[in-house]
Formats: structure tokens, C-alpha cells, sequence
């Protein structure tokens, strides 16, 4: 796993974790502003079957450049991960931002067929249809979001879809007990403002903040307020 390290050195460290096939670009909105303050750790996952095989190989990737304990803010599936080294390694987590993402997504089966999709007919249909969930009517700069997921081999994206469906951690966040911040997007309709309060509900001492005018990748839409909203949790 390849880390990308920017800001100025010795800053405290923010690790970045994306969205399912998507790049370290959908963090740029963010990157200018954490860089003035932080070292900001961003990377893509190694995908694979579940959260926890995605959050081992980051943590050993951390600690090869000595990075035992960050703080992490991560969207959808990457806040799945940072749900789970929370509970499972809390040594590693400083606070935590979990933004668009819910303790469980849907039905488990929903995901087995759209992986079976893709591994039959390809990424093309089920990346277009994320893009109308991804984003408002609104914004229409998508294509940089749909090159990302095209550029994607369809095993690795199946195995992306595998790992969200399998994930449900309903019964652990009271487990998470570092300072967590909660972001939604009002108009998400893949994690509703609602799963975020079910996620507050559950994580002691969590606040919930709801962006305007933003669906599931509400750092895209909403840069500005998310932004904020990070760097106030943080510090």
C-alpha cells in the first residue's frame, strides 16, 4: 500500500480514506486548507473482501513510517474502516470523523448481486448509477468521478461491493470511544442524515453535522463546510 504524505512535517498526521473506487483525488476540495496545519495521509485501498482486510494493511502501512497514532476522517466505505480500527485499535486513533456512511448498508445479498454483476458484465452500469447516488441533480462536473471508477478492474470493485454488504457494526459502536464526529449530507440517499444520528446514537460523546445542498460525497459538493467542519472537530 502506497501512502501519500504532504503538510508540513512534525504537524499533527490526518489520514484521508476514500470512498469505493475512487481515488486519492476526491480529497483535493480538502487538500489545500488540512495541508496549512496537518499531515495529511492519503491513500487507495487494497481492496478486498471485508473492512478488516482493508484496515490491516493501512495500519502496518502507518506504522512503517512510524505513524502508531492518527487521527482519521474517512467517507462511506472508508469510514467503515475507520469504524473498525476505532473499536479494534483504539491506540492507533486519535479522533475520528466518519462522513456519509452508516453502521450498516442495506441487505447483505443486494451487494453479493451487484458484485456477480460486475464481475459478469463490468463496471460501466453500476458506476453510472453510484454517480446519481454520489451526487445532487445539481453538480455536474462527474466525469472526473466516473473515470475514477472505470479505471477500476472489475474484481477489485466486486470485491469493494463484498466488503461493504458484509460490514455491520450495529452492535459495536459503543465499542468506538475516541472523540468522534459524525457528517451527513442533507440530501444523501445512500446514508440519510437519519443513519448518521443512528451513528450518533450509538458512539458515546458523538455530534452529528448535517451539510446543505450535499448527497453522498459531501466533501465534493459541500468542500467548504466539510472542511470546516474537520479541522473544528480536530482541534
Amino acid at each position: 500500500m502506497n501512502l501519500t504524505i504532504s503538510g508540513p512535517a512534525g504537524a499533527p498526521p490526518l489520514v484521508l480514506s476514500n470512498e469505493l473506487a475512487t481515488t486519492a483525488a476526491m480529497w483535493d476540495p480538502q487538500l489545500e486548507e488540512l495541508e496549512r496545519r496537518l499531515t495529511v495521509v492519503r491513500y487507495e485501498h487494497a481492496l478486498r473482501g471485508s473492512v478488516a482486510e482493508l484496515a490491516e494493511p493501512l495500519l502496518e502501512a502507518l506504522g512503517r513510517v512510524g505513524m502508531d497514532r492518527v487521527s482519521f476522517c474517512g467517507l462511506s466505505l472508508g469510514a467503515m474502516v475507520g469504524m473498525w480500527i476505532a473499536a479494534e485499535r483504539p491506540d492507533r486513533i486519535d479522533r475520528l470523523v466518519l462522513a456519509c456512511t452508516s453502521a450498516r448498508f442495506g441487505v447483505r445479498s443486494q451487494w453479493a448481486t451487484r458484485a456477480r454483476f460486475v464481475r459478469a458484465h463490468g463496471i460501466g452500469q453500476v458506476a453510472r448509477e453510484a454517480l446519481d447516488r454520489w451526487f445532487t441533480p445539481a453538480y455536474v462536473d462527474r466525469q472526473p468521478f466516473l473515470d475514477m471508477q472505470l479505471a477500476f478492474a472489475p474484481e477489485e470493485y466486486a470485491l469493494g461491493l463484498e466488503a461493504i454488504g458484509g460490514f455491520d457494526f450495529r452492535e459495536r459502536l459503543g465499542e468506538i470511544q475516541v472523540p468522534t464526529l459524525v457528517i451527513a449530507g442533507a440530501d444523501d440517499t445512500a446514508t440519510s442524515p437519519e443513519e448518521g444520528a443512528a451513528l450518533v446514537d450509538g458512539i458515546p460523546g458523538s455530534r452529528l453535522v448535517v451539510l446543505d445542498h450535499a448527497a453522498h460525497l459531501a466533501n465534493v459538493e459541500a468542500p467548504r463546510a466539510f472542511t470546516l467542519a474537520v479541522l473544528e472537530h480536530l482541534w
